[in-house]
């Protein structure tokens, strides 16, 4: 039997249930929250690229184990439940991409 982590770590990307789909989110919060909490801050990822929203952080097919080229949603910062992630994680994002990120999300809630 595969062993997985205790909990989620920041800048990793996991597929996490919503209903029916599936979609990959990155972990945002920290990691002695992740450790203790029952949910977990993520940014969601998109396949669809919006010229519009310039919060949006590019992440290349690869980055962060994805299978293909996707968007963080840096504007729609949410929280889950833990037991909607689907372990084990797909990857973490690389150092760059996920200060990228950071960033955005920084800039779209004004901190």
């Amino acid at each position: 039997m595969p062993q997985f982590p205790t909990h989620p770590r920041r800048g990793e990307v996991y597929l996490v249930s919503l209903g029916t789909k599936r979609r990959p989110a990155v972990i945002l919060s920290v990691d002695a929250l992740n450790r203790h909490a029952l949910d977990v801050c993520v940014v969601g990822l998109t396949t669809v690229e919006h010229a519009k929203f310039s919060m949006r952080v590019p992440i290349k097919a690869g980055d962060g184990g994805l299978d293909a080229d996707c968007w963080a949603k840096c504007d729609q910062v949410t929280t889950l439940e833990k037991i909607l992630l689907q372990y084990p994680a797909l990857g973490r994002l690389s150092e760059a991409t996920f200060e990228k990120i950071q960033e955005q999300v920084k800039i779209s809630l004004g901190l």
